[in-house]
């Protein structure tokens, strides 16, 4: 049973809690805009996430197959993370969260730029 299934019967519920939790959506946002990336320079792309919630968010988020995991059995082991079919989906939402992002952003520095010239 997928994470998404567990979490409630109503499927906007269950997409929602799954994409909102601690820093879900920044590592959609990385893997979206990088490509497949590996664990560690997710890690540094994602600034102030642990080891640990980034395990734990990637473990779900291929659990729900919104990524997928590609593991080569190197010295040492090369983990790759990428955005599945299920992920691409999610482009489109997150390029508009961008977009929204974006205009708030330059929204708050006119606000700010205008109260310094007061």
């Amino acid at each position: 049973m997928t994470a998404l299934r567990r979490a409630s019967t109503c499927p906007m519920d269950a997409i929602l809690r799954l994409l909102m939790g601690p820093w879900t959506t920044y590592i959609l946002w990385v893997l979206r805009n990088d490509g497949p990336t590996r664990f560690g320079a997710l890690k540094r792309k994602v600034a102030g996430i642990s080891a640990k919630i980034l395990t734990e968010r990637l473990r779900l988020l291929e659990e729900a197959e919104i990524i997928k995991r590609h593991y080569k059995p190197t010295i040492p082991p090369q983990v790759t993370y990428s955005l599945s079919h299920r992920g691409h989906e999610l482009a489109p939402i997150l390029d508009q969260l961008d977009e929204v992002a974006q205009r708030w952003s330059a929204e708050q520095e006119a606000r700010a730029g205008a109260k310094a010239a007061e």
